[in-house]
Formats: structure tokens, sequence, C-alpha cells
């Protein structure tokens, strides 16, 4: 496995062997993101996109669904990350379908995530048992 877990010359997830395994809803399909932290039970998601992508509908409400749950922080990040190059543009917030503006670079990202861990690190934990 290397650093950051990226390989770009590595292929996407392709889902598409599920299309259809849901006979009530045939359209359902899987979806990824492509940054996620966890703490305390609290759950940051960063949906990456280079200028001009577009995201598909299920996508879209998958993120929209998570963003309305109490623990859960959702984030658009318009750019790349790759081994040898990143270009981190804006940022934005999902909640409640209204998307937010926060800022933009790699330096703005940074903070934000330690913003976000050192928030959710005061919190008392909602999180019990383990993980076997």
């Amino acid at each position: 496995m290397t650093d950051g877990m990226r390989n770009p010359n590595a292929k996407h997830t392709d889902f598409g062997f599920l299309k259809g395994i849901i006979r009530k809803n045939p359209k359902a399909q899987a979806s990824n993101v492509d940054m996620i932290f966890e703490r305390k039970g609290h759950v940051l998601i960063g949906e990456w996109k280079r200028a001009g992508e577009n995201m598909s509908e299920g996508q879209k409400r998958l993120l929209r669904a998570l963003s309305d749950k109490p623990d859960f922080y959702v984030y658009i990040i318009e750019g790349y990350s790759y081994a040898e190059e990143r270009e981190v543009g804006r940022i934005y917030k999902l909640q409640k379908e209204k998307l937010t503006k926060l800022g933009a670079g790699e330096a703005y990202l940074i903070k934000m995530i330690q913003s976000w861990y050192a928030y959710v690190d005061s919190l008392q934990s909602s999180v019990s048992g383990t993980l076997q």
C-alpha cells in the first residue's frame, strides 16, 4: 500500500455489476466517497470533483442524506490529490440541501479539518464498544 493509499494509475472502482440488483429500485447504485474522517462518532466526508466534473444524481442524493444527519459534516472540494501533485480549489459545505462556500486552497482545507477534529475531540464520546 502506498503512502496516502493513492495510485495515479489505479482504475476507479466500477460498481456497474450491481446495477439492477434491487428489484424494487433497479436504478439504485453503489457510490463511493473520496475522503472520510471519523472521530467519536462524528464523520467528516469530503467529495472531490475537478472543475467542470459532474456528480451523479445518486451521489448527490447520498451526500444530501448524509448531510442531514446530526453528526455528519459533508464538504465538496474542487480539485484533486495525487502523490505527485494536487490542486485544492473552492471548498463548500453541504447542509440542508444548500451548498455554502467556505474558502479555498490547501491551507484552508487543512485548517478546516484540524478545526473539525479539535471541535469533535472536545465533545463527550458517543461511541462505545470495539470493532472486532
